[in-house]
């Protein structure tokens, strides 16, 4: 399975960005797929998820700003970011797996190259 992210950039507080993450691989479509993140000197974070059903779930430090949903024609499944803080700033990856779908980074086996997003 391989992920690639996009969509990300530099934007002003309170400024929106979509990312990507496009899918591929034999049953790609059967895995659950979660968003993280990282800024320099701080640990992982994980910030959204969506199941193979549609089923999402959110970091509460993004809940009513973020929001997860998946394409299964493109397969693809994006993170609509809005409403954005300094502190958003940091490394987004996609990340794949089949364990329990959640926001920790152990249920994933398989990782993105990452997309940068700096909010100033």
């Amino acid at each position: 399975v391989q992920l690639v992210e996009s969509g990300g950039g530099s934007v002003q507080t309170g400024g929106f960005l979509r990312l990507s993450c496009t899918i591929s691989g034999y049953g790609s479509s059967t895995y659950c797929v979660g968003w993280f993140r990282q800024a320099p000197g701080k640990d992982r974070e994980g910030v959204a998820a969506i199941d193979s059903d549609g089923t999402p779930g959110y970091a509460r430090s993004v809940k009513d700003r973020f929001s997860i949903s998946k394409d299964y024609e493109k397969d693809t499944v994006y993170l609509q970011m809005n409403s954005l803080k300094p502190e958003d700033t940091a490394m987004y990856y996609c990340a794949a797996g089949r364990r329990t779908c959640t926001t920790s980074a152990y249920d994933y086996t398989y990782w993105g190259q990452g997309t940068q997003v700096t909010v100033s």
